[in-house]
């Protein structure tokens, strides 16, 4: 499955070729994902990220392909002057450099408010003294909070229910508000759900997807908070990639706008565990069930009409499809680590 669909390829190759960028958390999931693709389409990459919560895996194998169209910063955000050289020269920033868990934002919403909030600041800043074209936000579903309307549109009041959830939807106003006053243009892009291979495990808030897979291959049985019947809009992660990069090629201006990056499709956690356990065929692992968790949303799926009008986007690939290709990458993963050990015993 190529991670950019052709028609997305086709479409943004001409623009994004020869172009200087910067990626934000480049070294981490979506943003490692977003890298392999500009490389792929000869942009000039610089990458920043502390990897506090990332490794430089990916970066270092997209430095191997591509070593004279990539440069790596080993910084936060934070740092003006760091920041400063990363966006040096760069027409279009992609800003992925957050803390993206709500468990972790509610045992430390100081920090998470730091990064996910002043840090947008300090890269809008940098941005708009570097003079750069656009700024693209990933910003995130969660600022809709337990809105009981369905689907999650942009023109709902948001109802941030978490610190993770206030600290971005501060960083979507942030962008709004540079766009009016300063000339740069900006975007936000609301994730809902992202997953695909890479996504981190070995994390007490792994993300829903990487935390059941790895419980299924590793023979135990996978842990759901809550009744399993909450409801997320699960998004291949080459779906949140053809956004950003047709967010940037976008010939009009966007002026803050914030549009929803999703599939449109609901699925409650009990059937995804389901459609794990099936294309494991390991379905006699049974469930356990643990209390929900505080600050999570219950009911979440996109409307992405609007994300169609303004940038052109559309989801390409499916949930089954994007379960079947993330969860070979799990397996295979999982077998390299295991033939590790048994060579290192």
């Amino acid at each position: 499955m190529s991670l950019l669909p052709d028609r997305f390829a086709d479409q943004i190759a001409g623009h994004m070729a020869g172009q200087q960028v910067c990626v934000t958390g480049g070294a981490g999931f979506i943003g490692g994902h977003l890298v392999d693709a500009l490389i792929a389409l000869g942009a000039f990459v610089t990458v920043i990220d502390d990897l506090s919560n990332a490794s430089a895996r990916s970066v270092a194998q997209a430095m191997d392909r591509a070593p004279d169209r990539i440069r790596f910063i080993q910084a936060s955000i934070l740092d003006p002057e760091a920041m400063n050289l990363a966006v040096e020269g760069a027409r279009n920033v992609f800003h992925l450099a957050a803390l993206g868990s709500v468990p972790m934002s509610i045992q430390d919403p100081v920090r998470n408010w730091v990064v996910n909030a002043t840090g947008s600041m300090r890269v809008l800043q940098a941005a708009k003294a570097a003079r750069v074209q656009r700024v693209i936000h990933s910003a995130s579903s969660s600022a809709y909070g337990n809105h009981p309307e369905l689907p999650k549109c942009e023109s709902m009041a948001p109802r941030p229910e978490s610190p993770y959830a206030a600290a971005k939807y501060a960083g979507e106003s942030l962008m709004r508000a540079w766009a009016a006053c300063y000339e740069i243009d900006t975007i936000s892009l609301r994730y809902f759900n992202i997953f695909g291979p890479r996504q981190a495990t070995d994390s007490a808030y792994a993300a829903v997807i990487p935390a059941l897979v790895t419980r299924y291959l590793t023979g135990q049985s996978p842990i759901i908070y809550g009744s399993g019947e909450q409801t997320r809009d699960f998004t291949h992660v080459s779906n949140a990639v053809a956004a950003n990069l047709l967010a940037a090629v976008a010939q009009e201006p966007l002026k803050g706008q914030v549009v929803n990056v999703g599939a449109g499709v609901q699925t409650s956690i009990n059937e995804l565990a389901t459609m794990i356990a099936e294309i494991l065929r390991m379905t006699e692992i049974k469930v356990q069930y643990e209390p929900e968790r505080v600050g999570e949303v219950f009911h979440s799926v996109s409307c992405i009409d609007l994300a169609k009008t303004v940038i052109g986007y559309e989801p390409t690939t499916s949930i089954e499809a994007g379960l079947e290709q993330t969860i070979r990458w799990y397996a295979d993963e999982h077998k390299k680590q295991a033939s590790s050990q048994s060579e290192a015993s």
